[in-house]
């Protein structure tokens, strides 16, 4: 039975893209079969960032009822497989997202990993992203404002009983002013799965003529690495996790967190 992850962010443009596409290539090289399905229904990206050109049956169709999800599944790089999102917005407000859940119950026992590329905030659509999921994992930028938007993110999945799985750190650079890997942790209370550096390769990669993930564009560089350790973390094939402190409670870690964050910087 396979794994069902959610990417959420609580906030738009933190990477939720980007590490969906190339943590699905890096889990494929370590001989899983891995599922991608793009939930972001009005801003779809995933199928451009993995090189499909105008899918004609998309998880639009599935969710209006007109396709089995089977015939809109698509190869992906490195063995991936690619459930895309439909880049028209003639059928987004018709479609029923909630038919998200029996989608995805349908196809978890066909792969090892599926990872749902959600939509950005807390609205109906992340929520059935949410639902459709076996666990969440959030990715946040290191800056308050997206701490905090990973922080509502997760008090959502808490309260549709889903398990917050941990958090990946994005666009970290060592930048006076970032919070560090310890202080995100203890501000959402979660271990963290990996950071991944802010680097030029990866811009350069949305930049290319014919878009790529950055683990087919430059599969050696230091940021395709953090995407391969996050991997192994997840599957357990590298056991270094880094984890949290106790608990001291839902609100109390993240605020107090946040209130030591800014005294230092006085």
């Amino acid at each position: 039975m396979g794994e069902i992850f959610a990417i959420v962010s609580g906030k738009g443009g933190v990477g939720k893209t980007t590490l969906t596409g190339n943590l699905g290539i890096a889990l494929s090289e370590l001989g899983y079969s891995v599922l991608l399905i793009d939930a972001d229904l009005a801003m779809a990206n995933l199928s451009l960032l993995m090189g499909l050109k105008t899918p004609p049956i998309t998880i639009h169709d599935v969710l209006l009822g007109s396709a089995p999800a089977t015939d809109a599944i698509y190869d992906g790089p490195k063995g991936t497989k690619i459930l895309p999102a439909g880049l028209s917005l003639s059928f987004y407000t018709r479609v029923d997202i909630e038919r998200l859940v029996a989608v995805t119950n349908d196809l978890k026992s066909k792969f090892d990993f599926i990872l749902i590329d959600s939509p950005a905030g807390i609205e109906k659509n992340v929520i059935a992203a949410m639902s459709a999921s076996s666990q969440i994992l959030l990715i946040t930028e290191p800056t308050a404002p997206s701490v905090a938007d990973a922080f509502k993110a997760k008090i959502v999945a808490q309260r549709l009983n889903q398990r917050v799985f941990g958090v990946i750190i994005n666009k970290h650079s060592n930048t006076k002013g970032e919070i560090s890997e310890n202080e995100i942790m203890k501000m959402l209370e979660l271990p963290s799965y990996g950071k991944i550096p802010y680097s030029d390769d990866i811009r350069e990669s949305f930049l290319l003529k014919k878009i790529k993930p950055l683990l087919i564009h430059n599969p050696n560089c230091s940021a395709a690495n953090s995407f391969r350790a996050i991997a192994r973390k997840i599957t357990g094939k590298e056991t270094e996790v880094i984890n949290t402190e106790k608990k001291k409670g839902l609100f109390s870690g993240f605020f107090e967190a946040l209130g030591k964050m800014f005294k230092k910087k006085k």
